[in-house]
């Protein structure tokens, strides 16, 4: 029995350093996980310089603490309402995708924290934006949005690295302008229609007009042509269109069953053509 009790008490004064040590051994073991990195803060010598990559790493309980950031690429969307060149209202929203500078991460940590781009972009975002579009016209910000956006990614791209933060993508999804200049356009829009309409009765109208001339003055050459070949070629020409107009009369009276044709006896005083007798049927 008492050899029981010395054993009891000894893995009882065993138990006590054995669970203190494991306590500590899972405080000085820490995991960067995939996509992140780590900045060391310690109690006497403050943040360290090196960045820890991802892994199982070790560091001194209570004397030191790791810090862990996200350094995948992330988007935000940063919108204001400014005035453009023109003084018209203008509604932009940007989308941002932005990640930290990894070498950088221990001054990140010691300037701005863990929430840097919370701190950082809409400030940053909000002032290039109001500063790019005040250089525009209305107008311009919608024929010339490519440019627009190009000046705001490299203006934002050059703020940003200030606090070392790398933007990977820079563009506008959302652009929208007061209601005095959207009923401008609108209207502007319904003149351009009307002017082009009437532009194009005008242009039938001339194309109507031409073509009137061109036809009038056909008829008219071809009317001078008949008729100097009717003074050229004098009597003969009646003649064959008296003959082609006798023949065409012939040819609708022969298809009626009411008309009977009989041979004349005599010649006539232009040549001794036949005379033709008609007498229409039942009389």
């Amino acid at each position: 029995m008492a050899a029981a009790n010395r054993a009891l008490n000894a893995l009882t004064k065993l138990a006590v350093p054995a669970a203190v040590g494991l306590s500590l051994a899972q405080a000085s073991i820490y995991d960067v996980k995939g996509g992140t990195r780590a900045v060391i803060f310690d109690r006497l010598g403050g943040v360290k310089d090196q960045v820890v990559n991802e892994g199982t790493h070790f560091l001194i309980p209570w004397l030191q603490k790791a810090i862990v950031y996200d350094v995948r690429t992330k988007p935000r969307n940063i919108s204001t309402t400014t005035g453009s060149k023109d003084l018209q209202m203008v509604s932009l929203t940007l989308r941002v995708l932005h990640r930290p500078e990894i070498q950088y991460l221990p001054k990140i940590y010691q300037n701005l924290g863990q929430d840097y781009d919370e701190r950082v972009l809409p400030s940053i975002g909000n002032e290039v934006l109001k500063a790019i579009v005040a250089q525009f016209d209305a107008a311009e910000l919608i024929t010339q949005r490519e440019q627009v956006s190009a000046r705001i990614r490299a203006e934002l791209l050059k703020r940003a690295s200030e606090f070392n933060i790398a933007l990977e993508d820079v563009s506008i999804t959302h652009m929208t302008f007061g209601k005095e200049f959207t009923r401008a356009v609108e209207q502007k829009q319904i003149a351009q229609q009307d002017a082009e309409r009437a532009r194009f009765i005008v242009e039938k109208a001339e194309q109507e007009r031409q073509a009137s001339v061109i036809r009038a003055e056909g008829e008219a050459e071809s009317a001078e042509t008949i008729s100097k070949a009717v003074e050229k070629a004098g009597n003969g020409l009646l003649l064959i269109r008296r003959i082609e107009a006798a023949k065409e009369i012939a040819q609708t009276l022969a298809g009626n069953p009411n008309v009977t044709y009989l041979p004349g006896g005599g010649s006539d005083g232009e040549g001794g053509k036949s005379n033709l007798l008609l007498a229409l049927g039942g009389r």
